[in-house]
């Protein structure tokens, strides 16, 4: 599944039809195997929908997702959570931006550990987005999202 920073968490992106039921088929799979959806992303076009995941056991999600015949990619993205004041978000951005990390997407898991939102954030160089994002303070979930 490729190297993954030690800040780094799995994403499991899947690739859908553009069709009722798609999803629902995905989600009732990963239901009957245990796995829990952590956080959750979906973007569509005409044709194709993209779902990307976290959860709380990537491999196991590949295998079983692979043997369903279902497109898949993984990952690495960071999980970090946002200050609770005016201008948390920006402490997350700010300094991306400034470091010149071009920032993917964003999406937002569905459970916290307090009550900070915990972002997922893909871009185009985690170790960068790690180094830049530790000097400015950010706390970073790594593993122990997969148990959240």
């Amino acid at each position: 599944m490729g190297t993954f920073n030690t800040m780094a968490i799995k994403q499991v992106s899947v690739h859908l039809d553009n069709v009722p039921g798609a999803l629902t088929k995905l989600i009732d799979i990963l239901d009957k195997e245990d796995i829990k959806v952590k956080a959750m992303s979906a973007a569509s076009t005409d044709e194709q929908s993209t779902l990307r995941l976290v959860v709380n056991d990537p491999q196991k999600a590949v295998t079983i997702l692979e043997s369903f015949n279902f497109r898949i990619e993984v990952a690495p993205v960071i999980a970090v959570e946002v200050p609770c004041h005016p201008g948390g978000m920006n402490a997350i951005v700010k300094p991306l931006s400034e470091g010149e990390v071009n920032i993917h997407y964003i999406y937002t898991t569905i459970e916290r550990i307090g009550k900070e939102t915990i972002l997922i954030i893909g871009c185009d160089s985690i170790e960068r987005a790690v180094e830049i994002l530790s000097q400015h303070w950010v706390n970073f979930i790594g593993d122990e999202i997969y148990s959240l």
